[in-house]
């Protein structure tokens, strides 16, 4: 026989516990952080910490670190776009002061040139230099004697590690010019006006008679640019990958290296251009003209940037130093002057020379070199951000023949110097930045590295239209774009869908919907709308009388009446 079934019998709407995923323990709320007094933190040994947590970074040195601007006051704006704001902000800080922390472990110091009891330093020849430095640094200063091929042009790589230089001749030759090992040396049989490595060591252009050149470290010619002709000067935008030309004819030439295609060719129409020079800051070309005047291009407009009138005469030389802050130009007038970039456009300080500049350049540090015939001569200022001294010159040395070409070696104190003799490196105490940026700029890569950072500065390329007179105003919201992208909305649509809607009152139950009800909502809103609009042109009339009123007047009992 079966057994009966069990059967369990419970009322419809009974209630089933469930097992709960809860914890059945009581939810204590965790307490906060509690900081432990410094007095009571104690070493291994026992003994109390004299200096309680980090150490202080003084202000100045974080300021150097800091991108932005807090003088600027955060716009009103949502409170979830404002707590994004003050987010950043505070992470920039930190970044800030975690950079200037690290700055202890830069172990290398800027040189620097003293003389004794008040001598001229100007008076210092390098032969004195020489015997006074260490054995590494005296084998920076050579003479390569080239004058069958002069006069010279010349340019470091940007590492400062390699040297290439290239003679009126024809004489093409690059070389590792601290261990002094030969890449490679050519002849194109064709005169070399100008001669520049593009954003590598591998690769180098050369402005010969008639077109641009690309030739490889081992001189094998890559590439034969038709479109650039008659080149005079050449000028490499690392950061852009960017080979700038200026030509006889008057056009300014962008090439791209990395895609092989011209971005931009722009008519200059002030004839020749054999005076050009970039601002490494922010990629604008400076470009010198017969009338005296300097213009600044970018490929993503036709026109010029700006135009600055410099000198009475023709511009022989121009030359910005690596913050952007300050222009150098040398014209026909013999006088040499320093412009401020930053947004005035004035001469800072003014010299006449007595044969005039020819060839300008500023090193690392702020230091200013002209080549004036045979003679250098440098003038140092009192740091990096600030203007040289035109008063005396720092170190004046004379070739063996006129210069033709001038730079400073990057994270060196030398100065290479290009004349009808051949080439001359000279040293120069304080040019150089001491340390170098080995993820950016290193001199000491291997060929591994060298393809890696290739491979990663061609993600990074910044495009050409960004090229502008201020590269920080591209975070900034385009006003004016943004209202006419507006008024042409509200032309096409007929509307503002943009426009605040009037207001209408939620239909209510029970009989308070009434005619009158909905009335007496409406003009409450209105109201409110209005009393809104007299409080803030009210506060802003209160505004514009505290502008006006003169500072420092003495009350008066007739103001009362004023209106």
């Amino acid at each position: 026989m079966s057994r009966p079934r069990k059967t369990n019998f419970r009322p419809k709407n009974a209630y089933i516990l469930k097992k709960s995923r809860i914890s059945k323990k009581p939810q204590v709320p965790k307490k906060p952080r509690e900081w432990k007094n410094p007095e009571s933190q104690r070493g291994l040994s026992g003994a109390q910490d004299p200096f309680p947590g980090p150490a202080p970074v003084p202000v100045e040195v974080v300021q150097k670190f800091c991108r932005i601007d807090k003088s600027r006051k955060l716009p009103h704006s949502k409170a979830k776009t404002r707590s994004r704001l003050e987010v950043a902000e505070a992470e920039e800080e930190e970044t800030s002061i975690k950079a200037a922390r690290s700055e202890l472990l830069l172990a290398e110091e800027p040189g620097f040139l003293e003389g004794e009891d008040g001598e001229d330093t100007a008076k210092i020849c390098q032969a004195d230099i020489v015997e006074a430095v260490d054995i590494a640094s005296a084998a920076k200063h050579f003479d390569l004697n080239l004058r069958q091929f002069g006069p010279y042009r010349l340019n470091y790589s940007r590492t400062g590690r390699h040297l290439a230089f290239g003679g009126r001749r024809g004489h093409v030759a690059a070389l590792d010019w601290v261990t002094k090992k030969l890449m490679c040396e050519i002849n194109v049989m064709e005169a070399v006006r100008d001669i520049r490595f593009l954003h590598s060591e591998a690769l180098l252009a050369v402005a010969q008679n008639r077109w641009l050149h690309i030739y490889d470290n081992q001189g094998i010619e890559l590439h034969c640019i038709r479109r650039c002709d008659r080149v005079t000067r050449l000028e490499f935008l690392p950061f852009h990958f960017l080979l700038a030309t200026a030509s006889e004819t008057g056009f300014l030439t962008y090439l791209d290296v990395s895609v092989g295609k011209i971005v931009a060719a722009l008519n200059a129409r002030a004839g020749r251009l054999d005076v050009m020079s970039q601002n490494p800051y922010n990629a604008v070309i400076h470009l010198g003209h017969s009338n005296g005047t300097v213009s600044l291009w970018s490929p993503a407009m036709k026109e010029p940037l700006a135009k600055i009138l410099c000198h009475r005469g023709g511009v022989r030389a121009v030359a910005v130093d690596s913050t952007g802050t300050y222009m150098a130009t040398s014209g026909l007038d013999h006088q040499l002057k320093i412009f401020d970039l930053r947004g005035t456009y004035q001469p800072l300080s003014t010299r006449t020379l007595p044969h005039g500049a020819g060839h300008l350049a500023f090193s690392q540090r702020g230091l200013l070199v002209a080549g004036m015939g045979d003679v250098v001569n440098i003038w140092a200022g009192q740091g990096k951000a600030s203007p040289p001294s035109l008063e005396q010159p720092y170190l004046t040395h004379r070739l063996s023949g006129p210069v033709h070409g001038l730079q400073f070696c990057p994270f060196e104190d030398v100065l290479g110097v290009g004349h009808t003799g051949g080439i001359t490196s000279m040293l120069v105490p304080g040019a150089g930045e001491p340390n170098f940026d080995g993820l950016e700029s290193n001199p000491y890569r291997s060929r591994k590295q060298r393809q890696e950072w290739e491979v990663k500065a061609l993600l990074e390329k910044v495009p050409a239209e960004l090229i502008c007179l201020d590269p920080r105003a591209l975070a900034e919201v385009d006003v004016i774009s943004l209202e006419q992208g507006k008024k042409e909305q509200i032309e096409r649509l007929g509307y503002d869908p943009q426009a605040k809607a009037p207001f209408q009152p939620k239909p209510k139950q029970k009989g308070r919907s009434s005619t009158a009800s909905l009335v007496k909502r409406k003009r409450k809103v209105m109201d409110e709308e209005h009393r809104d609009k007299v409080r803030q042109s009210l506060q802003q009339q209160h505004h514009k009388e505290a502008k006006a009123k003169p500072t420092g007047a003495r009350p008066s009992a007739l103001d009362r009446f004023v209106r």
